[in-house]
C-alpha cells in the first residue's frame, strides 16, 4: 500500500528567553517523529494535552515550520515548497480544526464560509455558487437553508459540519483532523464520527485523526501511533494489537467500559510530567513508569520493532 505522507524524523523546537537576564531555553515540542500515512487509510495520533499532537498536525501542513526532519506528500517534498506553492498544494491537503467556534469568522455567513477556500485559491466552482454551496452543505448532512444564516445561530454540531464542508470544498485527498469531536456533546461526537466514515468511503479519503480519546481512535482508526512528549513511543500497526509500552497500557486502563466486566483496575501514575524545556536523560516517561530500571534513566530507549511492533521502551509489556 503506498503512502500518500511521508513523515521523517520531524523536530519542532520553540525558543523562550524567558526574559532579558535569563538565556534562551528551547522547548522540544516534536521530537523525531517517523511515520507513514498509507493512501485510504486512517492513522490515530493519541497522548495526553501538551505531547505535541496539534503541532505535529501543524507541521505537516506547514502552518508552523519544522526545525528538522522530512516531509513528503504524494511523492512531493513538502519543505522545498514555497509559499506560493504550498498554498496551492493545500487544495489538496486539508485541516479540521477542534473549536468549530472559532474556525469559523463570525462576520461570515455559512455559505460564505464554505466557499472561503475557492477565493483563497483564486478558483472558482464548476458550477454556480449557489448549487455548489447547497452540495456542499448537503454532502455533510446539513439543509442548504443554513446558507444564509451566521455561526451564532448555529449550534456547534452544525458549526464542525460546516467546517468539514469548508474542508472538502476543493476535493483533498488528505484531511488532518484535529480532535474534532472534543468540544462537541457525546451525542454529536458519534453523529460527527459517523459522518466522518461516510466520508471516507464515498469520496475515498486519507485521515490523519487526533485524539486524546484512546477509546475512540481505536474505534474510528486503522493504526494508531501513541505520543509522549514529543515523541513517539508506541506505534500500533492495528487496533487489535497488544500494547506493549507502559504509557499505552495506562491509557487504556483509563478508559471507560460500558460493561463492569470489562473494566480495568486503574493504578494511579506516580510522579510529574517532566518540563519539555528540560527533558530528562534516558525516557521521559522513566519517573512515572512502575517498570523503570536503571537504564531507563541514562539510556533513551530506541523506537524499534522488537517488541513485534515499533516501541520505545527498554522493558516492553
Amino acid at each position: 500500500m503506498t503512502a500518500l505522507l511521508e513523515v521523517r524524523d520531524l523536530s519542532k523546537r520553540f525558543g523562550s528567553s524567558g526574559g532579558p537576564f535569563r538565556k534562551t531555553r528551547m522547548m522540544h515540542a516534536v521530537n523525531d517523529v517517523s511515520f507513514d500515512l498509507p493512501r485510504g487509510r486512517v492513522v490515530g495520533v493519541v497522548g495526553e494535552s501538551g505531547c505535541g499532537k496539534s503541532t505535529l498536525a501543524r507541521l505537516i501542513l506547514r502552518l508552523i515550520e519544522p526545525s528538522a526532519g522530512v516531509l513528503r506528500f504524494d511523492g512531493e517534498d513538502l519543505l522545498a515548497k514555497s509559499a506560493a506553492e504550498m498554498r496551492h498544494l493545500r487544495a489538496r491537503m486539508q485541516m479540521v480544526f477542534q473549536d468549530p467556534y472559532s474556525a469559523i469568522d463570525p462576520r461570515y455567513t455559512v455559505g460564505r464560509a464554505v466557499m472561503e477556500p475557492f477565493v483563497v485559491q483564486g478558483r472558482k466552482p464548476d458550477r454556480a455558487e449557489d448549487d455548489e454551496i447547497a452540495a456542499l452543505l448537503t454532502m455533510v448532512g446539513l439543509s442548504p437553508q443554513l446558507a444564509s444564516s451566521f455561526p451564532h445561530q448555529i449550534s456547534g454540531g452544525q458549526k464542525q459540519r460546516v467546517g468539514i464542508a469548508r474542508a472538502l470544498a476543493l476535493r483533498p485527498s488528505l484531511l488532518v483532523l484535529d480532535e474534532p469531536t472534543a468540544s462537541l456533546d457525546v451525542s454529536v461526537q458519534a453523529q460527527i464520527i459517523s459522518l466522518l466514515e461516510q466520508l471516507r468511503n464515498d469520496l475515498n479519503l486519507t485521515y490523519l485523526f487526533i485524539s486524546h480519546d484512546l477509546s475512540l481512535v481505536r474505534y474510528f482508526c486503522d493504526e494508531i501511533l501513541v505520543m509522549y512528549l514529543g515523541r513517539v513511543v508506541e506505534a500500533l500497526p492495528d487496533t487489535e494489537t497488544p500494547v506493549r509500552h507502559p504509557y499505552t497500557a495506562t491509557l487504556m486502563d483509563s478508559t471507560f467500559a460500558p460493561d463492569p466486566k470489562q473494566r480495568r483496575i486503574i493504578t494511579p501514575l506516580e510522579g510529574e510530567v517532566p518540563s519539555p524545556f528540560n527533558l530528562p536523560s534516558g525516557c521521559a516517561f522513566a519517573d512515572r513508569c512502575p517498570h523503570a530500571t536503571a537504564i531507563c534513566r541514562v539510556e533513551t530507549p530506541e523506537f524499534s520493532a522488537r517488541a513485534g511492533h515499533p516501541v520505545a521502551c527498554h522493558h516492553p509489556l
